[in-house]
């Protein structure tokens, strides 16, 4: 959903906001006279990573231009409150723009938001003109942020692959699927005779609200997908430790099917709380997933697909 009339003309939550990162902090008065390109954002989320390539042209392309990026990072789960691990992933993600730790959700709810990700663009005179929802329609954010800026000009071309490569959104059969009872589904009592779209754990799990945390080495979760891509976001135990496992398709090793995080041994570690991309196919097919933890202490969020 995107709109060209002003739905909003104030960014004074920015003025509250006591911790930003890549900059010093930015109040609503010192923005006006600029572009503001707001982008709400929590780093596990597939749907924010597959727009980032292109908010980081943008900033890059139009900041002598009186563009500013400001990304508001409203975390999704317990361990994005942490402003270590904000730091770090905004280190390896190369987000260079200003960013405001929205751990209070203030800025979030200042403009009214119910989703990651989520852009809205705010013109010279601090009045939202335009926002988008979710991923794609990309050219036409851009040609919003030129009429702003009072370009014309071709857009950006940008070369979004690896975890940013577009979902397959033609071939997706499977969604995004929780782990925690708080808004788990999907999920049966054994992972034999799995009908698509359903998931079981195997072992000591504890499946707490946000996530299920394994209790014993050797725990498994099996899932019936139809996508091109697996992901999943996992932490190691409190105390840091790593945790290996290994991943399994149809009851084999994911040869050239692997994702970014694994072998094609299906050999991995979750040593960081992250997203990881577990299967990336050549094409969309319907496959049995099943991961297997080797140590104790790792815990899963969420399924994303594409």
């Amino acid at each position: 959903m995107s709109s060209t009339h002003p739905i909003h003309s104030d960014l004074s939550a920015l003025d509250r906001a006591p911790v930003w990162l890549n900059s010093e902090p930015l109040t609503a008065e010192e923005l006006r006279g600029r572009v503001v390109l707001v982008d709400i954002w929590t780093y596990s989320c597939v749907n924010w990573l597959r727009t980032l390539p292109y908010v980081r042209a943008w900033a890059e392309r139009y900041r002598e231009r009186g563009l500013v990026v400001v990304g508001v990072h409203c975390p999704e789960f317990g361990f994005e409150h942490e402003l270590d691990n904000v730091r770090h992933a905004t280190r390896q993600l190369g987000v260079d723009y200003p960013v405001v730790i929205d751990n209070d959700f203030d800025v979030w709810q200042s403009l009214a938001n119910r989703y990651w990700p989520a852009l809205y663009l705010v013109d010279r005179d601090g009045r939202i003109r335009f926002h988008h929802f979710g991923e794609g329609n990309y050219e036409e954010t851009e040609r919003a942020i030129q009429q702003l800026l009072g370009v014309d000009e071709e857009t950006v071309r940008v070369d979004a692959g690896g975890l940013a490569e577009a979902a397959d959104w033609d071939t997706l059969r499977t969604g995004e699927t929780y782990v925690g009872y708080g808004r788990g589904t999907g999920r049966v009592d054994s992972p034999a005779h799995l009908a698509l779209n359903h998931w079981a754990v195997s072992g000591d799990w504890a499946v707490e609200e946000e996530s299920a945390v394994l209790s014993a080495a050797g725990g498994s979760v099996t899932f019936r997908f139809h996508a091109r891509d697996l992901n999943l976001v996992l932490a190691p135990p409190a105390a840091g430790a790593p945790v290996s496992f290994t991943v399994l398709l149809d009851g084999r090793p994911p040869g050239h099917d692997h994702g970014l995080d694994i072998n094609e041994l299906g050999e991995g570690t979750v040593d960081e709380p992250r997203m990881y991309q577990l299967v990336r196919q050549r094409g969309a097919a319907e496959r049995a997933f099943e991961i297997t933890f080797l140590d104790p202490g790792v815990r899963a969020y969420v399924f994303t697909f594409g």
